[in-house]
C-alpha cells in the first residue's frame, strides 16, 4: 500500500510528520514523485489526476480536500491516486504565506476594501467561530442565531480567498499537468527497458541451464554406452 508505514506513529509523531517530516521536505516530494511515476496508468491520465490533485490542494476546503480531489478526479477522468497524491502539493509552513498571497489577490480582483491584517484576520475567524458555537447550541434553546460574523468571514475571508487562490492554482496545476507527462513516460520506459533486461537475463539463464543439462545427459548416456560395450583387448566372455 501507498501509505503504509512499518512503524505506527503515534498521535504526537503523526502531528509533527504534517508538520515537517522527518526526512525534510526535499525528501517528501521525492517520494510523492516517485510514487506518481509508478503509478499503473497512462501517462495522461496520471497527469489530468496531478492536475485535479494540485488544483483541490490549493483551495480553501479543510477536512475535504480528499473528496473534492476524487470527484475532480472523476471529472477529468484522471487517475484517482495521482489526484490524492496531488493535494500534497501543500504544507503548513508554505499554507499561511499562500494564504495570505491568494487574500490579497482575492480582495483586489473582488474590491474588498476590508483590512487584511493578523488582527482582522484573527479577528473575522474569531467572530465565525463564536457565531458557529452560538448557533449550534441555538438549536437546543430558544436563544436567536447569530449571522453577523459569518457573514463578515464569508465576504472578507473565505470568498477573497477561494477566489485568490483558484487563478494561480489553475496556472500551477497546468504546469504540474505538463511537467508530469514527460517524467512519467521517461520512468516507465525506464522501467520497461529494466524489466526486459531482467527477462533476457533469465532466459539466457534458462539457455545456459538447460544445455548444461543437454552435456550432462549426453555423458551419462556415453557412460553407459562404454559401460555395455566391451573394451578393445579385453578377454572375451567364456
Amino acid at each position: 500500500m501507498v501509505f503504509k508505514r512499518r512503524e505506527k506513529l503515534g498521535w504526537l509523531a503523526w502531528m509533527r510528520e504534517m508538520v515537517y517530516p522527518s526526512g525534510g521536505f526535499k525528501r517528501a516530494t521525492r517520494y510523492v514523485i516517485h510514487r506518481m511515476s509508478r503509478l499503473p496508468d497512462e501517462p495522461h491520465r496520471i497527469a489530468r489526476g496531478v492536475f485535479a490533485g494540485f488544483l483541490i490542494g490549493f483551495l480553501p476546503l479543510p477536512g475535504l480536500q480528499f473528496v473534492a480531489a476524487w470527484a475532480a478526479a472523476r471529472l477529468v477522468r484522471g487517475n484517482l491516486l495521482a489526484a490524492l497524491l496531488g493535494t500534497f502539493n501543500t504544507n503548513p509552513v508554505t499554507t499561511p504565506f499562500f494564504a495570505v498571497f491568494a487574500m490579497t489577490l482575492g480582495h483586489w480582483l473582488l474590491g474588498v476594501e476590508a483590512p487584511l491584517t493578523a488582527e482582522g484576520i484573527a479577528g473575522a475567524f474569531g467572530h465565525a467561530g463564536v457565531d458557529l458555537w452560538h448557533n449550534f447550541t441555538a438549536i437546543f434553546t430558544d436563544a436567536t442565531m447569530h449571522w453577523g460574523g459569518l457573514i463578515r468571514f464569508w465576504h472578507d475571508i473565505y470568498v477573497p480567498y477561494f477566489i485568490g487562490a483558484l487563478l494561480p492554482g489553475l496556472v500551477i496545476s497546468l504546469v504540474a499537468y505538463y511537467v508530469t507527462i514527460p517524467i512519467v513516460q521517461a520512468y516507465q520506459k525506464a522501467r520497461a527497458a529494466k524489466h526486459d533486461e531482467r527477462k533476457d537475463r533469465r532466459r539466457k539463464v534458462r539457455a545456459t541451464v538447460a544445455e548444461a543439462a543437454a552435456r550432462l545427459k549426453m555423458r551419462a548416456e556415453k557412460a553407459e554406452e562404454d559401460k555395455a560395450t566391451p573394451g578393445e583387448g579385453s578377454d572375451p566372455a567364456p
